[in-house]
């Protein structure tokens, strides 16, 4: 088209275009002009100065994340972590705290600020398996993070901030999906488990691409120095100098530091412990009541009926543990519920051949079933509830017991739900709501023993005890952590006369095990678990004594050597501790300075 036609085009639209002045906004104006007024919607107004307050930073040194975090109240010492990972550590953090002082909610702080800032869209967050729905549950509860559990391999790639277990990110075929994103942060929960660098998990998480990393331990040192050094060197490469340096520099032998002062500096650029005894940081007490029961002359019949049918396949088995594994649990559940122990009977029953003597002996255990009418631990947990009058924790290990409380408590008056595995979350979730607002009893299976926060209740009734003392640490913690504002009250019920009674003796009086440090307790179980299993142990020290006598003094050598590890582990991890306790949290520094 040449320049005299574009001209004839244009002025050829001109001519058809009409143009109309809307001057009504004048004769608006100047009537307001007149009457001086009203210039604007009083309630627009103040929406807009809302806004604009919303949007000012007054301080760069500030969390923009407070202003939208109102589920939450994090604690002082929380909020001064978020700021010196964001501050000093240019989000790179070994986030250190003893255990139950909210190393979750300093996370999802800094993940939150980042998010705010614009600089993190796209995260990731491995976790032990068990606590994937609480992560997430959190997130998007306490800090409104859109976050999501993997559950199928496209959420890879189309979930910004996605919570996996470890286990299920570094098989194949998720392994290579998750290799070729590029995230902007990483978070490692139960970051200790990355400890050998010879390990998958290890070479798995070094692989993974990430401009900003956490790693969530209480415990970063538990064997030698060598673990702390391959923990920072996961998250800061070359920060301690290569392996033989560190080990030129800072170690004696592999469990003695040296060169405190200078390695406890070099810490406190990548690493945060706040401690229980830093200032403005407080725990309630933890009372145990350990409570021994007489079973009725039924239920003891029956015990002894099922011990004598157990020890007698096991000497019919040569002692092979392994081929009487079915009925190792035979001995726990009669000492917890009938309804326990007759599942397992009929199932038994089911499986022995008809032409067996067991059989008869089996359908005879199943006959005294029958004339127990009554459960000593259910009215002695009855008689617990009605004496508090408040909410309250029953932990069973067995889905027939949970049926059987249930029901004994709705019998007697008393509110109560369920929790175990195999709820789906919202069932899950429901739960939670129900015991928090209107029951008042929650019967748990071992599966309420992880990952679930229930500081509105400060009532725990052990109705079976576990016999690794782990797992009852794990139950008492999700009650006795921060945030509790009362005294947390424990009830271990055990039964005169039976394996119970041993037990609890054994881990909770002799060893003392309420008492050890988190760090202590898990090398002393790590070290016997390389021997051989707790459970296993104790059911072999069982059935291989002859009467009860015999039963006590054997357990009383297993108990001294498992204090003869305990004492070995506190000799030898008290340097190591010693260096992590001289690293200043933000708590600690506002009590007085690095302790």
């Amino acid at each position: 088209m040449t320049r005299s036609d574009k001209t004839e085009h244009v002025r050829s639209i001109n001519d058809r275009l009409q143009l109309y002045f809307d001057r009504g906004w004048m004769e608006d104006w100047q009537s307001r002009m007149d009457r001086n007024g009203p210039w604007d919607s009083w309630t627009l107004y103040q929406l807009a100065v809302e806004a604009e307050k919303a949007a000012l930073i007054s301080s760069f040194d500030e969390l923009q994340c407070l202003a939208h975090t109102t589920q939450l109240e994090p604690m002082p010492h929380q909020i001064d972590t978020a700021k010196k990972v964001l501050y000093e550590m240019r989000g790179r953090a070994i986030l250190a705290d003893e255990v139950g002082l909210g190393k979750t909610i300093e996370a999802g702080l800094i993940l939150k600020e980042y998010m705010v800032r614009g600089l993190v869209r796209k995260a990731l967050i491995l976790v032990p398996a068990s606590l994937v729905l609480q992560w997430v549950r959190e997130l998007n509860q306490k800090f409104g993070i859109p976050a999501a559990a993997q559950k199928k391999a496209y959420m890879w790639t189309s979930c910004d901030v996605i919570v996996a277990s470890m286990d299920t990110a570094k098989r194949d075929p998720h392994r290579s999906i998750v290799l070729q994103q590029e995230y902007d942060m990483l978070i490692v929960d139960e970051a200790h488990k990355l400890k050998n660098k010879k390990t998958t998990n290890y070479q798995f998480v070094k692989e993974l691409r990430k401009k900003y990393c956490l790693l969530l331990t209480a415990t970063p040192i538990q064997n030698d120095m060598s673990e702390l050094y391959n923990l920072i060197t996961l998250l800061k490469p070359g920060h301690l100098g290569g392996q033989g340096s560190f080990a030129t520099n800072f170690v004696v032998d592999k469990r003695i530091p040296k060169n405190e002062d200078q390695l406890q500096q070099e810490l406190s650029k990548v690493m945060i412990r706040n401690r229980r005894s830093d200032g403005g940081i407080s725990f309630t007490k933890r009372q145990v009541n350990n409570l021994l029961l007489t079973l009725s002359p039924e239920e003891q019949r029956l015990y002894e009926g099922v011990t004598d049918f157990v020890k007698g396949r096991y000497n019919a088995a040569g002692g092979n543990l392994s081929s009487i594994l079915s009925l190792v649990t035979l001995q726990r559940e009669v000492c917890s519920s009938r309804d326990a122990v007759f599942v397992s009977l009929v199932n038994l029953f089911k499986k022995t051949a008809e032409d067996s003597p067991d059989r008869v002996r089996i359908w005879e255990l199943v006959e005294m079933i029958r004339g127990i009418q009554a459960n000593t631990k259910a009215e002695k947990a009855l008689e617990i509830l009605q004496s508090i009058g408040d909410k309250a924790i029953i932990f069973t290990e067995y889905r027939a017991t949970q049926e059987y409380l249930l029901k004994f408590l709705k019998d007697h008056g008393i509110t109560s739900v369920p929790y175990r595995g195999g709820m789906n979350r919202g069932k899950k979730d429901w739960m939670m709501d129900l015991f928090r607002n209107r029951a008042q009893v929650l019967v748990a299976t071992e599966a309420g023993g992880e990952g679930i926060n229930l500081q509105f209740c400060n009532h725990i009734i052990n109705f079976d005890l576990p016999w690794n003392p782990m797992r009852v640490e794990q139950r008492i913690g999700r009650v006795h952590r921060l945030g509790q504002s009362k005294d947390v009250h424990i009830f271990n019920l055990s039964t005169k006369g039976t394996i119970e009674e041993h037990i609890l003796s054994l881990l909770h009086e002799k060893i003392n095990m309420f008492e050890l440090v988190i760090g202590e307790l898990d090398v002393i179980l790590e070290r016997l678990d390389k021997k051989s299993s707790i459970e296993s142990d104790l059911m072999k020290l069982f059935l291989e004594s002859r009467d009860d006598e015999e039963l006590r003094s054997k357990m009383d050598e297993w108990g001294q050597s498992i204090l003869s590890i305990r004492d070995e582990v506190q000799k030898e991890i008290a340097p190591m501790l010693s260096v992590l306790n001289g690293i200043s949290g933000p708590a600690a520094d506002q009590a007085g300075g690095r302790r």
